[in-house]
């Protein structure tokens, strides 16, 4: 796995390490002890797959409030996403700067998005598929979200979405 970091404090960038022959290729998509050596305490509980058969459809922006926030590591397994991380820690250096990524089969790439974080997705294809692993179980009481378009985080979607919850179209204006 190939680590790099990304425009907000603790996202990181992975991509596998393809071994590939004939066949196809082999790559290891999650290793705690690689994680571990690059600064992340990463241990899942939970792992969820989201399913959007429209190209257009925006998920998010989603987090998981304290003191079960959550850590995760996102990957599309169909398809492909415009995925965004969105800083919400107010000590942080990169506080409300958006991290994003095309995310798909044939990249390969992961973020791994820690807690106090905000994350999201624009679907770019039609029948595309996210799973999430998580290190945290969820609490629905403790789900929080903000808004995609607010602009106190300027992130530049690549498309207008064409499907979204009202209650991701409706989260108001960010105060921090």
């Amino acid at each position: 796995m190939i680590f790099a970091p990304t425009a907000v404090a603790g996202v990181q960038r992975i991509a596998p390490e393809r071994r590939g022959d004939d066949r196809g290729f082999f790559a290891r998509t999650l290793c705690l002890k690689e994680l571990r050596a690059h600064g992340i305490e990463f241990q899942p509980v939970q792992c969820s797959t989201s399913f959007n058969a429209r190209r257009g459809t925006l998920r998010g922006l989603h987090f998981q409030a304290e003191p079960r926030g959550e850590d995760k590591v996102i990957r599309c397994t169909r398809g492909r996403v415009f995925d965004v991380a969105v800083d919400l820690r107010p000590g942080s250096p990169t506080f409300r700067k958006a991290a994003t990524e095309i995310l798909s089969p044939d990249n390969g790439l992961q973020l791994f998005i820690p807690r106090g974080c905000a994350h999201g997705f624009l679907t770019l294809a039609d029948d595309s598929e996210i799973e999430y692993m998580m290190a945290e179980y969820y609490f629905p009481d403790l789900a929080r979200g903000v808004r995609w378009n607010d602009p106190a985080f300027a992130i530049r979607w690549p498309e207008e979405p064409q499907v979204i919850s009202d209650r991701d179209r409706t989260y108001p204006d960010f105060k921090g």
